[in-house]
């Protein structure tokens, strides 16, 4: 599939600064993959199906053969420098928008930054978690930290393009003053410095404050179904909620979708998956890529081709006509985020 559509790439990270050594870049290859520890003997990570993705795609848009050895790929990467391979590798991954997770750490480039790396628009999903920790690690009282908070989720809706929680339950009502004082009070007092959010109280508090706000907000949970009753309450508020959950789980959230009018879901990796699921409309891109550009690569390589093999089956079948296959495709691939983000259409040409 050399010819992709423009893509929205509804989550991901910034890259890396500087240059790799092997080691290194198998590293960040195995965390894509899936893989903890090192490769099996005699092996490495580029046996692996992002490993081949990234033989297959990257290095033509690097000057060299597709399949070429690793070691030959990485020096060539080396060759080029850090700046120049990022600057090829993202303008030839077919992404037109970036939608990143703000506060991305030093060795990782912002929002800004790989918007100019790539010539593409990019925009910051703030997290929610972090936002409160921050916050936390200066706030000196209970009624600091409350108040603080809610000026910082306030002052976020001037610039983000969405929220974003990882919280995997949220109860369906949002939880009284009262509780969040004892919840604050309780973490503050027991947290030590860098603690994560993990107080269901303060989670399901920040969720409502994302939801009052008006702003999509976006749930990465492993499951979404403990999430249902929280789906079920925030439906008519004028907020779009979008569930990007873990494999398996992604059939699961086209279903939620399909059942609540102001929902929208991943389409994950397999879109065979979730097309049969949800109506095309409610179904979004994303590579969750991080750290290395081929990731953003491969991921958008690996998303459009088994979409596009689905519409095409679909098409020969007598499913749809060609106009349909190409405005479906369409459709997942920028237009629904578009939409959901409030995202404004590339400049022609």
């Amino acid at each position: 599939m050399d010819r992709l559509p423009p893509l929205v790439d509804q989550y991901g990270h910034g890259v890396l600064h500087g240059d790799l050594g092997l080691g290194a870049f198998e590293a960040h290859l195995a965390a894509a993959s899936g893989g903890h520890g090192p490769a099996p003997a005699g092996t490495t990570f580029f046996d692996s199906w992002t490993g081949l993705g990234v033989r297959r795609w990257c290095p033509p848009l690097l000057g060299l053969e597709a399949h070429c050895p690793p070691a030959r790929y990485l020096a060539r990467r080396r060759e080029l420098g850090a700046y120049r391979a990022t600057r090829l590798l993202l303008r030839g991954s077919g992404i037109a928008t970036f939608l990143l997770a703000a506060g991305a750490p030093s060795e990782l480039t912002s929002a800004a930054e790989l918007a100019a790396a790539a010539e593409a628009g990019a925009h910051e999903v703030i997290r929610l978690e972090p936002l409160a920790e921050q916050i936390a690690d200066t706030s000196g009282s209970v009624d600091s930290f409350i108040g603080y908070t809610a000026e910082a989720v306030y002052a976020a809706t001037q610039d983000a393009t969405a929220f974003a929680s990882a919280a995997a339950f949220c109860e369906g009502r949002a939880p009284e003053a009262g509780e969040v004082r004892r919840a604050a009070d309780r973490w503050l007092r027991d947290r030590r410095p860098g603690e994560r959010l993990t107080d269901p109280t303060l989670l399901r508090h920040l969720l409502w404050s994302a939801v009052a706000t008006g702003v999509p907000v976006q749930l990465h949970c492993p499951d979404p179904q403990p999430l249902t009753g929280f789906l079920r309450a925030t439906a008519g508020l004028g907020t779009d909620v979008v569930l990007l959950p873990r494999p398996p789980h992604h059939a699961r959230a086209a279903e939620l979708a399909a059942v609540h009018p102001h929902v929208s879901a991943d389409a994950g990796p397999y879109p065979g998956d979730t097309l049969a699921r949800a109506p095309f409309g409610k179904l979004l891109f994303s590579t969750g890529a991080r750290a290395l550009p081929e990731l953003y690569v491969t991921g958008a390589r690996f998303f459009v081709r088994a979409l596009e093999r689905v519409v095409r089956e679909w098409t020969e079948e007598g499913m749809c006509a060609p106009a349909d296959a190409r405005r479906i495709t369409a459709m997942i691939a920028s237009g629904t985020a578009r939409r959901v983000y409030r995202l404004e259409a590339p400049a022609a040409g």
